[in-house]
């Protein structure tokens, strides 16, 4: 039952490992470049995914939840649109590092269907990409699929809203009282279980609370420990 724990724990990276393999049996030199293109990959976000983590991890300080629910949550309509628009469009950086920015957003009150909007013109409508496509192809191909493509954000958002809940996003907060540790929204840091051993342990590669019977919370720690978490996967709920 452990291995298939673990193998279910890791089925992602086992398929992407045997990916490479049948690659480099059947064609090696298309393999080799995979290698090199995805060790690139993986240096640029050992180079900016910690800079996203620290700016996030700001942010969630900095900014209110309720100004975030006024801004970017359900009720915000029209105003919420275009400001999850603008956030988007000016954000630098690859679509990846928009992520951990959209799970605090959204545990902060942000709606999926601004959420939608922020990843979609993040990926394609952001400014420098507008400058340099009027540039190449012409202010006329550019304004034509700019107006295009927001015409379908606006409406796959809304698709969006409708067929995904808030409860199937990560950092969602769970019924029974007590710390939590969100495993989706976990990166395997180790942070927690440092900060706090007595209650914290790695299961796999991910954080998880120890059986609670015989501990006694020390509410200090575990606040110093949740607001650690670089990913806020970490939450405690009152009775």
């Amino acid at each position: 039952m452990t291995i298939l724990k673990k193998i279910k724990e890791n089925l992602f990276l086992l398929i992407v490992v045997l990916g490479y393999v049948i690659m480099f049996l059947a064609r090696p030199a298309m393999g080799i470049e995979s290698v090199k293109n995805s060790g690139y990959y993986i240096k640029e976000m050992l180079m900016i995914m910690p800079a996203i983590f620290v700016l996030t991890a700001l942010l969630d300080m900095w900014v209110p939840k309720e100004k975030i629910m006024h801004y970017l949550g359900k009720d915000a309509k029209a105003k919420g649109v275009f400001l999850s628009f603008v956030v988007g469009s000016i954000s630098a950086g690859p679509i990846y590092a928009a992520f951990p920015m959209c799970v605090m957003l959204h545990k902060k009150g942000a709606s999926i269907r601004n959420i939608v909007i922020i990843l979609s013109s993040w990926a394609v409508i952001k400014v420098p990409m507008l400058i340099n496509e009027a540039k190449f192809l012409g202010p006329k191909f550019m304004v034509i699929r700019w107006g295009l493509t927001i015409t379908a954000i606006v409406i796959f958002s809304w698709i969006s809203a409708k067929i995904i809940k808030d409860e199937d996003l990560p950092g969602e907060a769970l019924a029974q009282p007590g710390p939590h540790v969100n495993r989706d929204a976990c990166m395997g840091c180790t942070l927690c279980v440092k900060n706090y051993p007595a209650l914290f342990e790695m299961q796999g590669k991910k954080a998880a609370i120890k059986t609670q019977e015989q501990i006694i919370l020390n509410m200090e720690i575990l606040q110093n420990t949740i607001e650690a978490c670089p990913v806020h996967a970490i939450e405690y709920h009152e009775e």
